[in-house]
């Protein structure tokens, strides 16, 4: 950062500044007003900037499409602490989605549309809202919070390209030019994007010579994937969240019919096409989809560990050389197959066995595991290993006709694993990853993974198959892939899928390497999450921060992760700093609060939404941006009088 004399045209009547209008902005912003509200004195002047909306910012836009559904139930949402969340700030309780839902259906209306109203009396807890709706809940939180007169916002919006230094103050720079100075600077931008790979830059450059449609990388609002050639082929890279999110859009605008399968007791779908459909050809490195969130409402199997209890994880927790792979994963694996088990033993108790418990005790590798799961399965119906975690067909070549009958189990399963969740045991292993995930996170919070071991296992694989597993997708919405599937209007062609451009015939092709299938057509759509890895990120404030060494990588033993390094945070009104960036030489700069997405690594467990009674990273993260902003209000109050 620069020093010395305020820049010309910069605005100095700020306490603070938010970089990003989106939850945790919003959150920053409750509890500044918390604290005021508790504290008394004047209002706390902010300014909140985002690229494109503040209140809801880039994944909750309230203008995107109605088929964009947030993954999470909407019992699972709110931006107000509660006595769950561990912060020094003052309890200032507030509606949560639902109970905000409520409300609008009470008031019989609302400003921002009649949509607004329908939505919220078709809310309850367990189903799963659209993000725009979402998006509303965010910004009327904050309209609350600046109605309450203890918080004046003044709202931009704009890139921010830089940070510069003038004495106490830092200064936000605008692409347009403009110059903001305050105090404290909170940098909240939530998911920022990647910059194009060259793989992507490649692609669009034959995309344009070739006159071919291609849809890059990135988030769903933001993109257009609408006004496919109707039976025609179309290449799609992606089967993660934003991929459902698409097809749900498409199905909307293609107008077919999907009708229940008469008597079918997992709620299966038949899907009647209109004609207007293309013949989309869909592939991943995985080559599946995520795995479906179960029918909301319905009871889950509870999980309980027997190996990798609480208290083994708090032996862990209490070093800094823990080895992921090699002492973590196969206790992990170890629950996964006795769940598997036990649950297949209820539901098809001929399908086991042998004394597989006793061989689960001994087992100290995953490969050991996958062998009591191959001696205590006899129906090749049931056959599971948890290398199929990984790659589905264990990284081995499959012919055609196998990866379709592959691909008519996994129906069979999702159906199975979202209808009856109590039961079925992919479910059961979906449940236990979602609550052993939560462990692992606890232990990256608490250092206690050397860096090796945090890069290439946590963060090289583990994070992306506990998504797949436990972060999944409505289980509506996987109902109506499964009968595009099996109506032939999506196909799975296979993991390990790579996509170039054939220079020849001019068009898009993709392989997989493992079916040997291959498909060719002149639309590629990319829903691929373009993720904000921070070294290699598209925001120019993040990029600039780290050419000029005003901000650094966060690494472990030496090895570098895929965020920002931010200081640590107290649970104490002494402790004021917490969160606050530190440079290439070491130096914390105490005016920089980051919080969440780009300080991950720092902060597990902030990119996820806060939940109604339970501890949020998120809420708590915002509550340490807040106390920083009182602080310094209260020592330029006491420095003027």
């Amino acid at each position: 950062m620069t020093n010395g004399s305020m820049p010309d045209l910069a605005r100095t009547d700020f306490d603070a500044i938010v970089v990003g209008g989106g939850p945790r902005g919003v959150a920053t912003v409750l509890r500044t007003a918390a604290r005021v509200a508790a504290g008394g004195g004047a209002p706390v002047r902010m300014a909140v900037i985002d690229a494109l909306a503040v209140g809801s910012g880039a994944t909750w836009l309230i203008d995107q499409s109605e088929h964009y559904l947030n993954n999470t139930q909407s019992d699972a949402t709110t931006i107000h602490p509660d006595d769950s969340t561990p912060m020094s700030g003052p309890a200032d309780p507030g509606p949560d989605l639902v109970q905000w839902a409520q409300m609008v259906t009470a008031s019989g209306g609302h400003p921002r549309g009649q949509w607004v109203l329908e939505e919220a009396r078709q809310l309850v807890g367990a189903t799963f809202p659209t993000r725009r709706l979402q998006g509303v809940y965010f910004r009327d939180q904050l309209d609350a919070a600046i109605a309450s007169g203890h918080v004046v916002v003044q709202e931009f919006e704009g890139l921010v390209v830089d940070l510069e230094r003038a004495g106490e103050l830092a200064v936000v720079v605008l692409a347009d030019g403009q110059r903001l100075g305050a105090p404290t600077v909170v940098l909240a931008q939530g998911m920022v994007q990647a910059r194009r790979t060259p793989d992507v830059d490649a692609l669009v450059g034959s995309a344009s010579r070739w006159g071919l449609r291609y849809v890059e990388p990135g988030m769903p609002a933001e993109r257009d994937y609408t006004a496919l050639p109707a039976g025609e082929p179309v290449l799609v890279r992606g089967l993660g969240a934003n991929f459902f999110d698409v097809i749900g859009q498409l199905a909307a605008e293609w107008g077919g019919q999907v009708v229940p399968v008469d008597g079918d007791p997992t709620g299966r779908l038949r899907y009647l096409p209109s004609g207007r459909e293309p013949r989309l050809v869909a592939g991943s490195r995985r080559g599946v989809p995520y795995r479906s969130k179960p029918d909301g409402g319905r009871a889950v199997r509870p999980f309980t560990a027997r190996w990798a209890t609480a208290g083994w994880f708090g032996e862990l927790a209490e070093r800094s050389d823990v080895d992921f792979a090699a002492e973590v994963w196969p206790l992990l694996a170890r629950e996964f197959a006795r769940v598997y088990l036990e649950a297949l033993v209820e539901c098809a108790p001929d399908a086991v066995t042998g004394q597989w418990r006793a061989a689960l005790d001994e087992a100290t590798t995953q490969d050991e595991v996958d062998a009591v799961l191959e001696a205590a399965i006899g129906d090749p119906r049931w056959t599971w290993t948890l290398e199929e975690l990984h790659r589905p067909t264990v990284g081995e070549p499959i012919p055609g006709q196998a990866w379709d009958a592959m691909v008519e189990r996994l129906i069979e399963d999702e159906l199975g694993s979202l209808s009856d969740p109590s039961h079925h045991p992919r479910a059961a292993v979906n449940g236990a990853m979602g609550a052993l995930r939560k462990q692992v996170g606890r232990l990256t919070r608490l250092g206690a993974f050397h860096g090796e071991s945090f890069a290439r296992d946590v963060l090289g694989w583990f994070d992306g198959d506990s998504l797949a597993l436990a972060s999944g997708p409505p289980a509506d919405r996987v109902r109506l892939v499964l009968a595009l599937l099996d109506a032939g209007v999506i196909s799975l062609l296979g993991p390990g899928c790579a996509v170039e451009v054939d220079e020849e015939q001019g068009v898009f092709r993709m392989a997989s390497p493992l079916t040997g299938r291959v498909a060719t057509a002149r639309v590629l759509l990319e829903t691929r999450m373009s993720k904000g890895r921070i070294p290699q990120t598209d925001d120019p404030l993040l990029q600039s921060l780290l050419r000029d060494g005003r901000a650094r990588i966060h690494t472990v033993d030496g090895v570098r992760t895929q965020s920002l390094e931010a200081t640590g945070a107290e649970i104490s009104e002494s402790a004021v700093p917490g969160h606050n960036l530190i440079a290439a030489d070491g130096t914390v700069d105490p005016a920089v609060v980051v919080l969440g997405i780009p300080a991950a690594s720092t902060q597990p467990g902030s990119a996820i939404g806060a939940t109604p009674g339970l501890p949020s990273p998120l809420l708590a993260g915002a509550d340490v941006a807040a106390k920083q902003i009182m602080a310094r209000v209260r020592a330029a109050v006491a420095a003027t009088s």
